[in-house]
């Protein structure tokens, strides 16, 4: 692998404070290829057992490569929100601006919870527009957040491909956020892990930020990252994914492939 697997070394050493990084730890599994084949689209995946320290890694170029983060950046929006008061708290309510739009759930005065879970556009950009640029710019400079870069707009960085984070990177700020250890309140990052929480039973939770948007090409690209917990082990994982259609159903797409692939590594059945 050559350069591709030094770089990831140091990516995967700067996102997790790991001292070494070696083939020892890291298997590339490209019988997973046939997920992503199967929806006609590209991209990566990568899964972290932490109690072992191993990985396992699809498509290793793609998951040190920089693309716009969407709406995985509302983990972060929300973290700056509740750590300078902008949102006291994730029942804090953010006001509609009125403007009609075509997924309802926005039509309507969110509480800052609940504009997580429906992923709200409009709500999370008055949240950065009331944080403003300095304060922000401060806060992605101290997570090293992909490329740091803003961009023009204070309300739409994270979606015109201003700003840019790999997946591995994004791998890196969920583990430490899972562990309390970004450079935030311990409740605020609890907040925020209470709101990423989608699914809790007796043999497993799972915890995640999607995310969709388009690149400079105007493939759609979507995320999942997060965590899932069996028998109180946390696994890490992200999936990035690249679809040329226009039609491509991304929302339907990036869980049906992050579902099959946590089923053929052995999770949902509380024996991880």
């Amino acid at each position: 692998m050559g350069i591709q697997y030094g770089s990831f070394c140091v990516l995967i050493a700067a996102a997790f404070s790991f001292s070494s990084c070696s083939m020892d730890n890291v298997k590339q599994d490209n019988s997973l290829k046939k997920y992503f084949d199967e929806h006609n689209v590209d991209g990566s995946f990568a899964l972290f057992d932490n109690g072992r320290g191993e990985f396992v890694i699809y498509n290793l170029k793609r998951d040190t490569t920089r693309v716009l983060p969407a709406s995985t950046f509302k983990i972060v929006n929300a973290l700056i929100a509740l750590q300078t008061g902008v949102a006291t708290t994730d029942s804090s309510i953010i006001k509609w601006d009125g403007i009609q739009r075509d997924e309802s759930k926005w039509n309507q005065d969110l509480s800052l919870a609940r504009a997580f879970r429906y992923s709200a556009v409009p709500h999370f950009q008055q949240i950065a527009r009331s944080i403003g640029r300095d304060t922000m710019q401060k806060w992605i400079d101290s997570l090293k957040y992909g490329n740091m870069k803003l961009g023009p707009a204070i309300d739409s960085f994270w979606l015109d491909n201003s700003l840019q984070i790999s997946p591995d990177e994004e791998l890196g700020l969920v583990k430490k956020l899972y562990f309390n250890q970004l450079p935030f309140r311990k409740g605020v990052q609890q907040s925020v892990k209470d709101m990423m929480l989608q699914e809790e039973n007796s043999n497993y939770s799972i915890s995640y930020k999607t995310g969709w948007g388009y690149d400079a090409r105007n493939h759609a690209i979507g995320w999942v990252v997060g965590w899932i917990e069996e028998n109180k082990h946390p696994y890490f994982f992200v999936l990035n994914i690249d679809a040329a259609d226009p039609k491509a159903d991304i929302a339907s797409i990036r869980l049906k492939i992050l579902n099959d692939i946590l089923k053929q590594e052995g999770f949902f059945e509380g024996k991880m």
